[in-house]
C-alpha cells in the first residue's frame, strides 16, 4: 500500500473508533457522570495500551529517550477534555457534532497559529490561502450544524 494510502487509512480508522468511543462514552455518562466515564474510557485505553507493549515487549530505542520537551507528554489533556466535553454536550440541545465540529475548529485554529508564530520551538511556517480556505470550510461547517439542527 502506497504510504499516503495507509496514512489516509489510518486516519479513517482513527475517525471510526473516536466515533465509537464517543458513543459508549456517552452512553456511560449517561448512568453515571460525565467525568467519570471519560476516566474509565482513557483509563481503559491505558491500561489496554500498556497490555499491549507488554505483550509486544516493545521498548523504546535509547536514542528516543530524553529528547522530546516536557511539553510533549501533555498531549493527551486537550484530547481527555474533548472526550468529557462531548459526554456533557451529546444530550444538550448544542448536540455532540455542533461541540466536536467547533472543538476541532479550535485545535486547528491553534495548531496554525502555532506553527505559523513557531511555539513550542517548532519551525515557523507561514499560513497559505489554503490554510485560511480550510477554516472557513470548517466554521461554515460548524455554524450549519448549529443552526440547521
Amino acid at each position: 500500500m502506497h504510504k499516503n494510502n495507509k496514512t489516509i487509512s489510518l486516519g479513517i480508522i482513527s475517525g471510526v473508533m473516536l466515533t465509537i468511543m464517543i458513543t459508549l462514552n456517552s452512553c456511560l455518562s449517561t448512568w453515571s457522570s460525565p467525568l467519570l466515564a471519560a476516566w474509565i474510557a482513557h483509563g481503559s485505553g491505558t491500561i489496554f495500551s500498556l497490555l499491549l507493549l507488554f505483550v509486544m515487549q516493545a521498548k523504546p530505542q535509547q536514542s528516543l529517550r530524553n529528547k522530546a520537551p516536557i511539553w510533549c507528554y501533555f498531549g493527551g489533556i486537550p484530547g481527555a477534555l474533548t472526550v468529557v466535553l462531548a459526554a456533557i454536550t451529546i444530550n444538550s440541545p448544542l448536540k455532540l457534532a455542533s461541540s466536536l465540529s467547533l472543538m476541532l475548529t479550535g485545535q486547528v485554529i491553534y495548531g496554525m497559529l502555532s506553527d505559523s508564530l513557531g511555539w513550542f520551538g517548532m519551525t515557523r511556517r507561514s499560513l497559505s490561502y489554503l490554510d485560511l480556505i480550510s477554516i472557513v470550510l470548517i466554521l461554515a461547517g460548524s455554524g450549519i450544524l448549529i443552526v440547521g439542527k
